[in-house]
């Protein structure tokens, strides 16, 4: 530990070089982003290369923020595990969430409820929106395509498909079980009140994209009434779903309201939702062959997130209306996991905005968002950033007039920086626990979040 003392004592670390006044920290993350971007079928290996290269940067030139060299990076995973670890807990117990609730053929049954004409599209936007508050958004967005396959006969516009994408995002941007960003923000320490409010942006959203989208697809193949009569419902395979997202909730609230102190050493809420899809095992059985695949797709998202993590936020813009508007444009080319990951440890910025500019700005393009690149793994025609922006022109303007109807209605109040000041004041409590750990005396508590 004595390597990572010197760099402590002065509280600074060396300064990396610089391109046109920007760090090679943020420079290398971004082309690892854009490669994300371009290689749609490498995004794991693009993703491991990037976090690679970011991490052999740090440890030659920069150092972390807890010290320089392997030290320095040790203390910095040991800072992290329990955010990553929370995040691939829940990421997993999703995936097999959302089966669950695919397979309750409540999916099948929603169309019985669709109206005729376009209003029953937009209905089924608005279906999307209400799934998508308390299924991740990729869930609600393969629900709705699977729906939408049904009731318009194979035929969706692709102004209709980034709808649904957008209806996914927006529906998930107030919930903290909604959307993998504002799930990261819950597992960061922001209230999940604080994110509530975004749902005044996203309801004007989806009325000024919802719309148009319902009216390019009535024009383009109407709907089929009265689809889903016969579908009859697993109501035990609801009440997992519903015990397991109750299971979530309780112990974030448990953990972090009645023993705060406790909150940073053991991933509670990852584990709370894995006990829960384990106890309800014998009522129905998981679908356990998707965790491959899901578990492949995690270590993308906990890459980019780690990358993130690595950032010098103080060198970022700071927060302000501007800059999260700013994100969501940003979102839409960008993945928006690592972009929340830098705000996060920024801090500083109004969570609601935050949450609504990087969950729906995603939807402006069709890779902006893992609910657009999920719905395109359904219907390949979406794959054209030309093509989604000319006929998904609505979600664009939706995204810029439900941001600022949220500024004029509740205007701007930014949250106290949670995380990037604790990390000066931890940084001694993370160096004393290495030294007690070495020396087997007890460590002392972790938890940035606590008040001091």
């Amino acid at each position: 530990m004595s390597a990572v003392g010197p760099a402590w004592a002065a509280n600074t670390l060396p300064d990396g070089p610089v391109l046109l006044g920007i760090p090679v920290d943020f420079i290398l993350f971004a082309l690892t982003l854009l490669g994300v971007a371009l290689f749609h079928h490498y995004t794991l290996q693009v993703a491991l290369t990037g976090l690679t290269t970011i991490t052999t940067y740090k440890l030659l030139f920069t150092g972390f923020t807890f010290g320089t060299g392997l030290g320095g990076l040790g203390l910095h995973l040991q800072h992290e595990w329990v955010m990553l670890s929370n995040l691939l807990g829940l990421l997993l117990g999703f995936a097999l969430l959302a089966r669950h609730f695919e397979e309750s053929r409540v999916p099948d049954a929603l169309p019985r409820y669709l109206p005729d004409g376009w209003q029953g599209g937009f209905v089924l936007l608005v279906m999307i929106f209400v799934l998508s508050s308390f299924l991740d958004n990729i869930a609600a967005a393969l629900i709705g395509g699977t729906i939408a396959r049904i009731v318009f006969r194979h035929r969706i516009h692709i102004g209709y498909l980034a709808a649904i994408v957008a209806a996914s995002n927006a529906g998930g941007s107030g919930s903290v079980v909604g959307d993998t960003t504002t799930t990261m923000m819950w597992i960061d320490g922001v209230n999940p009140l604080d994110v509530t409010h975004a749902y005044v942006a996203a309801g004007v959203a989806l009325l000024f994209c919802g719309i148009p989208a319902a009216l390019q697809q009535h024009r383009y193949a109407p709907i089929v009434a009265h689809s889903g009569e016969d579908a009859r419902v697993d109501w035990a395979r609801v009440a997992i779903v519903a015990f397991i997202l109750l299971a979530a909730i309780i112990a974030n609230v448990t953990v972090n309201v009645l023993f705060p102190e406790i909150s940073d050493r053991f991933p509670f809420l990852g584990a709370a939702v894995w006990v829960a899809l384990l106890l309800a095992t014998p009522l129905r059985r998981p679908e356990w062959s998707l965790l491959p695949e899901a578990f492949k797709g995690s270590i993308f998202l906990l890459s980019l997130v780690l990358c993130a993590s690595m950032m010098p936020v103080e060198k970022l813009p700071a927060a302000s209306w501007q800059t999260a508007m700013g994100l969501g444009f940003v979102s839409a080319v960008f993945d928006n996991i690592p972009l929340t990951a830098l705000a996060l440890a920024q801090g500083g910025y109004d969570w609601g905005f935050l949450a609504y500019a990087v969950g729906f700005g995603g939807s402006m393009i069709w890779f902006g968002s893992s609910a657009g690149v999920a719905l395109s793994s359904m219907f390949p025609e979406a794959r054209s950033a030309g093509r989604w922006l000319l006929h998904g022109w609505h979600v664009t303007l939706a995204y810029v007039v439900g941001f600022f109807a949220l500024l004029f209605i509740l205007g701007w109040h930014p949250h106290a920086k949670h995380k990037a000041e604790a990390i000066d004041a931890v940084k001694p409590t993370i160096l004393a626990v290495g030294e007690a750990r070495a020396d087997d005396r007890p460590a002392p508590d972790l938890n940035p979040h606590r008040p001091t």
